[in-house]
């Protein structure tokens, strides 16, 4: 989802029990803060994923393995899922200025080369510039875990709640839109109950 501006949304899990999931939350540069919102949606079938020599992807956005995503971001990134069986090696190329990170799902690895101590689940590692990601399953279990990378935008930040602008005052700003909007969705609720009891 481009949530742009003129839009309230929510994701919320429908099925029952535990759920597990990720959700990643990219900033606009400034020019297109004010878009109009836009939603994709893809199910899960329909992400692309590629397999090669103990290595699998899927590709939730960017490119990996000579395939691409569908997804279309606004601010350039990357978003991939990665299983490694055991004995696995991977080479994963990211743009030598983008920032990037590594989250562990589960299993245990070897990241950045062959020196490195083994990472395992629920840590995150955040890469230095280069030329790539390289990581290695030397264990006997699975390895899974996602990398992300954007490019920066070099824009300030400032945050509030959900809000991301640029500067205090457009914060300022979005919250009273948003206090606007609601106290008038508030107002037609009421008008429609009113209506529907007569």
């Amino acid at each position: 989802m481009t949530a742009g501006r003129g839009i309230v949304h929510s994701e919320m899990p429908v099925a029952q029990g535990t759920q597990k999931g990720l959700q990643l939350w990219i900033n606009l540069a400034s020019k297109y803060k004010m878009i109009e919102p836009r939603y994709q949606e893809v199910l899960s079938k329909d992400i692309a994923e590629a397999e090669d020599d103990g290595v699998k992807v899927r590709v939730i956005a960017g490119e990996s393995l000579g395939i691409k995503s569908p997804i279309y971001t606004m601010t350039p990134t990357m978003f991939l899922d990665f299983s490694l069986k055991p004995g696995g090696h991977l080479q994963q190329p990211i743009p030598e200025t983008w920032n990037a990170f590594v989250y562990i799902l589960e299993g245990e690895g070897i990241f950045g080369n062959m020196k490195s101590q083994p990472s395992n689940s629920h840590h995150i590692l955040l890469l230095g510039h280069g030329d790539g990601l390289e990581a290695w399953n030397k264990s006997s279990k699975l390895l899974r875990f996602i990398l992300v990378g954007g490019e920066p935008l070099g824009e300030p930040l400032v945050q509030f709640g959900p809000f991301v602008m640029n500067t205090q005052e457009e914060i300022d700003q979005t919250i009273n839109d948003f206090e606007n909007f609601a106290n008038g969705f508030e107002k037609a609720r009421d008008w429609r109950s009113e209506k529907d009891m007569n």
